[in-house]
């Protein structure tokens, strides 16, 4: 009897799999030695109540589970799984009463997880707080949750001392930028805020954070030249600022200065403490200032191989890859989007470009293999079969080829200007097999279709 809640679980997962997938349900592991040494009743009545709040009949799961309190009175798992179904029923009140119970008979992280996101849940941030600074106990990274906490229940200041604590520990990201544009947008009070700035850079002109706040601010204005002296400041007294040149780049290009731009940009691809995120975004300066100054491209180039080793993102590829195909380098597209593909094959955009310049650039056997890849990941889009009949004609695949396309033709609609094209290609394939009479009927119903569209 040892397995038996094991084996109930197993039930639940083959022997209901439309109930799954109709109602969600997801039975959630539980490990059976939290539940301690339990009567074969007491696991029937909690496999009951898992079995309910797989399918959403939560008030069921409830019952199940208050009778195995009546057996177990002070087991932490129980009332942990009663909290969850409360909470999903929106009776926060009886959530929080058994999340505390769970947690005075055993203090466990996923159980304080549950508690901070109710008390959230109810807009009790003070108590939230509480559990978040509990959870950090058990791990650092809940400490943005402090923040985000902190902004909520308008501890503005407190709220902005935390993120400029894990900038200087971590770096800066987009969601903590974002979080700091919020608080510095609720408070209204710029000039309280420089002011505060000014005199924490004049106390300790080593922190760095107080100067980009600084820079933020003064661009938020429209006050460039504030914020380009702040930017040189910082530089002046931290040479070795890898955060500064995020702003920088962009003073550099506003005032014309091409070369000390790519250089900032190039310390910006090059920095650890830089997120990818960030990274994307002067990349993405980057290529519209080589669009209009050619004659950076060649840094350009080398900079993205060293992007890509340094942080190896399909998001990366794709972008460099439209860049070169928009500038009709399709060789330079090419080789970026085919890395793109490794590292993200169910892209449709990135499979569609590649696919196109493979075909264009007789690269057939390619085509064919991404294309038939294309369509086990996109069974219902014709466009994949189109381009896979195409490379199969060109490989003289001619049988293979008419299958496909009359097997694509099925998934299309609305479409002529690609009708159009099933059909030609279909021409070709039938022309390869000497099926001349089909041959012509299809280059027919595509000069037919061409002169409607005209």
């Amino acid at each position: 009897m040892k397995n038996l809640l094991y084996l109930l679980l197993l039930c639940i997962f083959f022997l209901q799999p439309v109930m799954a997938q109709d109602k969600k349900a997801i039975v959630e592991e539980v490990n059976e030695d939290d539940l301690g040494n339990v009567t074969d009743e007491f696991q029937e009545h909690f496999f009951e109540a898992l079995k309910q709040k797989a399918i959403e009949n939560y008030e069921k799961a409830i019952i199940a589970l208050e009778a195995c309190l009546d057996l177990e009175p002070n087991n932490a798992v129980v009332y942990f799984e009663l909290g969850k179904n409360y909470r999903e029923l929106e009776d926060f009140e009886m959530a929080l009463d058994s999340y505390k119970k769970a947690l005075e008979l055993d203090r466990r992280e996923d159980i304080l997880v549950e508690l901070f996101h109710t008390y959230r849940s109810t807009g009790d941030f003070e108590l939230a707080i509480e559990s978040v600074r509990e959870l950090m106990e058990f791990n650092p990274d809940y400490k943005e949750d402090l923040a985000n906490l902190y902004m909520l229940n308008e501890e503005y200041e407190e709220a902005l001392k935390v993120l400029d604590e894990l900038d200087e520990e971590e770096g800066v990201n987009d969601y903590r930028t974002i979080m700091r544009r919020q608080i510095y947008a609720r408070t209204g009070n710029t000039e309280a805020q420089i002011e505060n700035l000014e005199e924490g850079i004049a106390q300790d002109p080593e922190n760095e954070q107080n100067y980009l706040n600084l820079i933020y601010i003064y661009s938020e204005q429209g006050n460039e030249e504030e914020a380009f002296q702040t930017a040189m400041e910082l530089l002046e007294t931290n040479p070795g600022s890898r955060l500064v040149h995020l702003a920088l780049y962009k003073f550099y290009l506003d005032r014309n200065k091409p070369d000390a731009a790519v250089n900032s940009m190039k310390i910006v691809f090059e920095s650890e403490e830089i997120d990818p995120e960030s990274k994307f975004k002067v990349l993405n300066d980057f290529l519209l200032f080589v669009k209009d100054n050619p004659g950076y491209e060649q840094e350009l180039l080398e900079v993205s191989q060293n992007l890509i080793e340094w942080e190896d993102a399909p998001k990366l590829y794709e972008q460099l890859g439209k860049f070169y195909l928009k500038n009709d380098k399709k060789e330079e597209a090419l080789r970026f989007f085919e890395k793109g593909i490794a590292q993200n094959p169910d892209n449709f955009e990135l499979i569609k470009n590649t696919l196109l310049i493979q075909i264009e650039a007789g690269q057939n056997e390619k085509a064919r293999d991404l294309s038939q890849e294309a369509m086990e990941i996109f069974p219902a889009q014709p466009f994949f079969y189109l381009l896979q009949g195409v490379a199969l004609n060109n490989l003289e695949e001619y049988a293979e080829a008419e299958e496909i396309l009359t097997f694509g033709l099925d998934y299309l609609i609305d479409n002529t200007r690609q009708e159009i094209d099933f059909y030609n290609q279909l021409a070709i394939a039938n022309s390869g097999l000497g099926n001349d009479e089909k041959a012509t009927r299809y280059k027919q119903k595509a000069e037919e279709l061409l002169k409607e569209l005209e």
